[in-house]
């Protein structure tokens, strides 16, 4: 029985993304965020459990990836889509079908993942953005868009440049840290703390100005920051 947990936690991750990408069709942005924030957290359970109970296998390792590129890169991806389309669809620079284009995160998402299962470098840290981190940058930023200052006509070129500049990093050679630690010792794990307190300071600054749900945005961005700046 126990060798089905890890797998079954796995299946919930993949649920959790399709029901985000069903969400983001119907513009239920918030919801497409919580979703995959949902996805993130069987994400973490599955690998977890697995190591728990010793009963990690080649199957459970394809199924994880599978499941990341539904709620890691489908779903994010619709959820940028779509925000294009409602944001144009009353104006002339009606993106209509040209906004297919902002679904190419997912294959360079599903890419990401494919050299990552056989990049024998990747144990202890990233070379180049993880899945997650890129979902939870855009889902924030959706998310929070009703609330954030509108940029007209602008806003597709804005988000598409964006969204270049986000498949570069995945697939790129940047290295990032990982956020495992082996030991609380400030030595070792000085970068990991202090981008944590920077991410508390940042949603609480966010929490305060009324804009709670950018948070994740701010602190991906933070992220990058910190491993271009940080990392020793």
């Amino acid at each position: 029985m126990k060798q089905h947990i890890p797998n079954a936690l796995t299946c919930c991750n993949l649920l959790s993304g399709a029901v985000a990408v069903t969400m983001a069709f119907s513009g239920q942005f918030t919801w497409s965020f919580g979703l995959i924030i949902l996805g993130a957290l069987f994400d973490f359970l599955d690998g977890g459990s697995a190591r728990m109970l010793g009963v990690s296998s080649p199957i459970g390792k394809e199924l994880d990836s599978l499941a990341d590129v539904v709620t890691f890169g489908l779903a994010p991806s619709v959820m940028l889509m779509q925000v294009v389309r409602l944001e144009t669809e009353n104006s002339t620079y009606a993106w209509g079908w040209w906004s297919l284009v902002f679904l190419l995160m997912a294959a360079f998402s599903a890419l990401r993942l494919a050299k990552f299962n056989v990049d024998t470098r990747q144990t202890e840290s990233f070379l180049g953005l993880a899945t997650p981190a890129n979902a939870l940058f855009w889902s924030s930023l959706i998310a929070a868009w009703p609330k954030l200052p509108s940029f007209a006509q602008w806003v597709p070129i804005v988000l598409l440049v964006c969204m270049l500049v986000s498949c570069w990093l995945l697939v790129s050679e940047v290295p990032f840290f990982s956020l495992k630690f082996h030991s609380f010792a400030w030595k070792e794990n000085s970068t990991r703390y202090i981008f944590l307190m920077g991410c508390v300071v940042l949603t609480v600054v966010c929490a305060l100005l009324g804009h709670f749900l950018f948070a994740g945005c701010v602190c991906i961005v933070w992220y990058v920051l910190s491993a271009l700046i940080l990392r020793r």
